[in-house]
């Protein structure tokens, strides 16, 4: 027994010591030209399997490596590979900073190989990471290439028109989408012409999409969240872009104000400004559109960044945003919007412990109006903050990541309804949460990733826990299989109703304090709009250059809550409930080798509600959706670019018209004389909800782009695209009134000129 005793104890001795004989390599890849950080490389032992992917900082640690010297070799598809001698210590952090020269466009045959770190180690289900070259790849509407025009293509996302068009995440809708800038709220991102988004493309770092099954990380939305980083300005040299098209005209600069050198800190900014002139320059260049009126939409967006880095990697961002947009239909209606905000977030790396520290505190603002011929305005505002603070820690084959939130907001209402009943709301709301993510890779199989968020809202009184699970097997390198699901909640209703087909006006509302009726008129357990995901998957790469994905999903909305809009009299509840369900199974194949780049989504979704009286589509269940989307590079120094996209969607539903009669509203009650009173044109709609469906949809986008570099290294780019290339008449809805069709954009051709310097 002695001996078993003393053999144990010599066992965990040598287990000490052999841990004692290890060390930790972390640090950052950063570009050598500009500095700033590279994303999504792998940072790998050479010779081993052993490393780690950078981050949206450029970060990466490899922990518990043992000690000597070895070499560091980091590859990534925009850069070249680049190999670095390092060595670790027993019992010490090695602190490394590696820099990446981007590969020459000219000799660039790199393969795009799918063998990345992060598909064997990150369960990333219904993520999709989006980087300004892949938005870059679209045919470019009005030769702009943007944010709004990239998330159309995506399976699962529903766009609904070109004007006043919105986008649907896996039948979730706009206010259930979470939008974050640098980590600040954005309540509105995409302008009322649908074709962009208040994102400027040339700032963009990078983007993660998640359609659904998103982890504790992020809360308060439950359906979907688009998490968007800007990147810094030029550490080392003054530049900036300026670009010109029958659409718009936008500018950037960046540049040091205090240049990088060998101690390794800057402080850099970023500035860029685009304005819309297309409600005067279509009068002109488009006089078929709208009988010669023009298409009646105008927008400003303005964003700065100023970047603070130090020699260790520690760094801070100071930001802001103004964006603004308007609407006006002459004798119908005059909308506008107004959206402002700042923010700091930072990043801190510890010296001697193997963490990671990131936070962000910002306010945001937005302001909406509408005017119609009733002169009865409409508008909504929405103010408030968001903060908190993460703290990730680095493990072998994993981390754990734990943070807190606190958001404040202020609304105030102001809305009339049909009947000339006033709608008004003004509340504040404080929301706290906490949130503890954890990531182990086994047996280089089984990728596991729990979290759990703990979401309080004070204003309701509320509690909501929030169990979420993502799952990954590697059944080869080559074949994974995948699954991602949890409990969500959020408190901010939309006044826009999923029943409406056309409605610029968008309000928003903090969740009802009173006790809510379920569809079937019992009493709700909930204050809250809830959701239950759950989404499976399958990646398969093909070969190096073909990756195949398919994701069934379905979510469960077990409570959504909307205004009341069969109000009759004041004394009716302001608020109803419905439940609904969105279930389908979404296909992306991509091909991305050397010149050519293919892209084949086709999403197969089912989007229902119901309200207590039957269960009906919503205006956005399209039924199916396809993208295919192809660009080749040629030329002997690869300087031309064609671009081309098809979309195919299946037609929209609506409520058909029944017939028709004259609406008296009743205000002065039993004083009315309806006799002499004369009322408006009022519509009775079929009884059946959303019971027919419109037309296909179709649109075929093409763009040419040629680019020429200078001896200086500044670049000429020319871009000519046509939008609807076969002027397909897609309707955007029908005047019921009137009994006319419109449609959707014609045939748009337009030639942009960008300068870089």
């Amino acid at each position: 027994m002695k001996r078993q005793i003393l053999g144990l104890a010599g066992l965990l001795m040598l287990a000490v010591a052999a841990f004692g004989q290890q060390g930790d390599i972390r640090g950052f890849v950063y570009d050598i030209e500009s500095g700033e950080p590279v994303i999504f490389a792998n940072v790998v032992i050479a010779g081993t399997t052993t490393g780690s992917a950078t981050d949206i900082n450029g970060f990466f640690s490899i922990p518990q490596v043992d000690a000597g010297s070895f070499q560091l070799m980091v590859t990534s598809i925009e850069y070249d590979t680049l190999i670095e001698p390092v060595t670790v210590t027993a019992n010490q952090i090695t602190n490394v900073k590696l820099y990446a020269r981007e590969a020459s466009r000219q000799l660039q045959t790199v393969t795009v190989t799918a063998q990345t770190q992060a598909k064997l180690t990150e369960v990333r289900i219904s993520t999709i990471p989006i980087t300004p070259k892949q938005i870059e790849r679209l045919p470019s509407i009005g030769g702009e290439p943007d944010l709004a025009q990239y998330l159309q293509v995506l399976p699962g996302v529903i766009f609904t028109g070109d004007q006043g068009g919105q986008l649907y995440i896996r039948g979730g809708s706009p206010i259930q989408n979470k939008v974050l800038l640098d980590g600040m709220v954005v309540y509105n991102p995409f302008h009322s012409i649908g074709l962009f988004s208040v994102f400027e493309t040339d700032i963009i770092r990078s983007v993660d999409v998640y359609t659904g099954g998103f982890s504790a990380e992020y809360g308060d939305r439950v359906s979907a969240v688009i998490d968007i980083t800007t990147r810094d300005g030029n550490k080392k040299e003054f530049g900036g872009e300026v670009s010109v098209s029958p659409f718009m005209a936008r500018t950037l600069l960046e540049g040091p104000i205090k240049k990088l050198d060998e101690s390794g800190s800057s402080v850099s900014y970023l500035l860029t400004a685009k304005h819309s002139y297309l409600d005067k320059t279509s009068t002109a260049l488009y006089p078929y559109i709208n009988g010669g009126d023009g298409i009646p939409y105008q927008f400003t967006d303005l964003y700065g960044k100023v970047s603070v880095n130090s020699n260790t990697g520690n760094k801070i961002n100071f930001f802001g945003f103004n964006f603004r947009d308007s609407v006006s239909f002459s004798d119908v209606t005059t909308f506008n919007w107004n959206s402002t905000g700042a923010g700091a977030n930072f990043v801190v790396v510890p010296a001697e412990s193997n963490v990671l520290i990131e936070g962000i505190f910002a306010y945001s603002n937005y302001a909406v109006t509408q005017n119609e011929a009733d002169e009865r305005p409409r508008n909504s505002l929405i103010s408030g903050f968001n903060g908190g603070v993460d703290f990730t820690y680095y493990i072998p084959d994993g981390d754990v990541k734990y943070g807190v939130e606190v958001v404040g907001f202020q609304t105030d209402y102001n809305f009339y309804n049909r009947l000339g009943l006033r709608y008004q709301q003004q509340q504040y709301t404080t929301q706290l949460s906490a949130f503890v993510k954890y990531r182990k890779v086994i047996s280089k199989r089984l990728v596991i990733d729990p979290s759990v968020r703990i979401q309080y809202y004070a204003s309701l009184g509320e509690i909501s826990p929030e169990p979420r699970l993502g799952l990954k097997y590697n059944l080869t390198s080559r074949i994974r299989l995948k699954f991602a699901g949890g409990l969500y909640s959020q408190n901010l209703i939309s006044t826009r109703s999923d029943r409406d087909v056309v409605n610029l006006f968008s309000g928003f509302l903090s969740g009802p304090e009173s006790i809510l009726a379920t569809p079937d008129g019992e009493d709700a357990t909930t204050k809250l709009q809830k959701a239950t995901h759950a989404i499976g998957g399958i990646e398969f790469d093909v070969t190096d250059y073909i990756e195949f994905n398919v994701e069934p999903y379905i979510k469960y909305f077990n409570q959504l809550i909307e205004i009341n809009r069969n109000k009759i009299v004041p004394q009716d509840p302001d608020f109803a409930t419905e439940t609904g369900k969105a279930y389908g199974i979404d296909f992306l194949l991509k091909y991305d080798y050397k010149r050519l780049y293919i892209w084949l989504g086709y999403s197969l979704g089912y989007i229902n509600r119901y309200d207590g009286e039957q269960t009906y589509p919503t205006h956005y269940d399209r039924r199916h959706n396809m993208n295919v989307v192809t660009t080749y590079t040629f030329g002997e120094d690869q300087s031309w670019e064609v671009s081309g996209r098809w979309n195919l969607g299946s037609g929209f539903p609506f409520t058909q018209t029944a017939g028709f009669y004259e609406s008296i509203d009743f205000l002065d009650g039993i004083n009315t004389d309806y006799t002499t009173t004369n009322g408006n044109l009022g519509i009775i709609y079929a009884d059946d909800l959303n019971g027919g469906r419109l037309p296909y949809y179709h649109r075929l986008d093409v763009s040419v782009r040629k680019w020429k570099e200078f001896a200086s290294g500044n670049k000429l780019n020319i871009v000519g695209s046509v939008t609807n290339v076969y002027n397909r008449e897609n309707i955007f809805y029908f005047d019921r009134i009137r009994y006319e069709r419109v449609d959707q954009l014609p045939i748009l051709p337009s030639l942009s000129v960008s300068y870089t310097f």
